[in-house]
């Protein structure tokens, strides 16, 4: 699946995306194997409460299933202005 990353996430990790494979069945688990690679992924996941997910381009919530799911987004809370 395609990884894409946004603002601090994609600065603290250096990348814009990647493609992983992944035999992770949610979210959650899919952050537990991103933070377990290096220390800019634990640092980049370490307050999963400063961020948001986006799974095939939908809003969703850590809890959901991977099932299917092609592309996942990660960036922090979207502000107005």
């Amino acid at each position: 699946m395609d990884i894409l990353y946004f603002a601090w996430v994609r600065e603290r990790i250096g990348v814009p995306r990647e493609r992983v494979e992944s035999g992770a069945a949610t979210v959650n688990d899919l952050v537990a194997e991103l933070r377990a690679r290096e220390e800019r992924y634990e640092a980049a996941f370490a307050d999963l409460s400063a961020l948001r997910v986006a799974l095939d381009q939908e809003l969703s919530d850590f809890d959901a299933p991977l099932e299917g799911v092609r592309e996942v987004a990660f960036f922090p809370p979207m502000t107005g202005g």
